[in-house]
């Protein structure tokens, strides 16, 4: 059972998604830094803090706010997977889930300290930049992309309303991530011993940060003062895919061969691509990352 039935003055924090890859990873994180966790999750929970929700159900999401009385919320919920196959899901999920989620709260009479609003750095499109900044306008090149847009403008709507934070996550990784990502693709092939892998352009620098130091900053937003705010979830730190694959050879004992799929190289694809981080330093202090050989290690290891 979570914490929810401690001290009635710890802060209660209601994450939607709690169910996902980065959600489990966050009520871990925030219950071991003193926060009470609630969640809305879309299967029948483990937990009694947490509740079947519907994002695109205003009711359903107000009955949670009621149920939960949260101080803190961080919107993890919606589809976040590029390859999706239902196009109007992205928007359905990602921006009108957003809108009744914001509009149950500001109608929920509730004293909010922080909302936090997970986007994507996928926003930003192909800048033909290796290091992007929150001053680049965006230009989304996909429907996940685009739905995270839309789904910024609309916040900002209510930055008058509501204490919010938007946040671009750039790619980060860790245990329990799906293997349609690439790095637990890799991973998941290095575990079963295969001998071949095949992947698209190795060369391609990326951020592929550990999802403990995103668990971290969320953490932190939610106890800054400032709101009203768009900002990259970065290190800065760009990692190329050979590096990984090579670490993974020496985890693993073995070197596996790697076959390039043309179907998976995608066209006009930058060399490098990592965020800036010095607005969010400047929002939540100095930040130390997880090095990439404990990351893979976790993932590795993990059985």
């Amino acid at each position: 059972m979570a914490s929810h039935s401690s001290s009635a003055d710890q802060p209660r924090v209601l994450v939607t998604g709690i169910d996902s890859f980065t959600g489990q990873h966050l009520k871990q994180h925030l219950e071991q830094s003193g926060f009470c966790v609630f969640g809305t999750c879309r299967k029948p929970p483990a937990s009694t803090a947490d509740f079947v929700c519907d994002i695109t159900n205003k009711n359903a999401i107000a009955q949670v706010l009621a149920t939960t009385r949260p101080g803190y919320v961080i919107h993890l919920a919606g589809i976040s997977f590029v390859g999706h196959p239902v196009v109007e899901d992205f928007y359905r999920v990602n921006v009108l889930g957003t809108q009744n989620l914001l509009d149950a709260l500001v109608e929920s009479g509730l004293v909010l300290n922080k909302v936090v609003l997970a986007s994507s750095a996928t926003v930003y499109g192909n800048q033909g930049l290796a290091v992007l900044d929150e001053s680049i306008c965006p230009m989304p090149a996909n429907h996940y992309g685009i739905s995270k847009l839309a789904m910024e403008h609309l916040a900002r709507t209510y930055f008058a309303k509501l204490p919010i934070i938007v946040t671009r996550p750039f790619n980060y990784v860790g245990v329990g991530q799906p293997e349609h990502f690439v790095i637990p693709k890799i991973v998941a092939h290095f575990k079963r011993g295969e001998k071949l892998i095949e992947l698209g352009n190795i060369a391609v620098e990326r951020e592929f940060n550990d999802v403990r130091f995103a668990c971290e900053v969320y953490k932190r937003l939610l106890e800054i003062e400032p709101h009203g705010e768009i900002v990259n979830l970065c290190s800065g730190q760009g990692v190329a895919l050979q590096r990984v694959i090579d670490t993974l050879n020496d985890l693993a004992g073995y070197n596996i061969d790697v076959r390039v799929n043309p179907a998976f190289v995608r066209a006009n694809e930058l060399p490098s691509l990592v965020g800036s981080p010095n607005k969010l330093i400047s929002l939540v202090g100095e930040l130390t990352q997880v090095n990439l050989q404990q990351t893979l290690e976790s993932m590795y290891l993990n059985s």
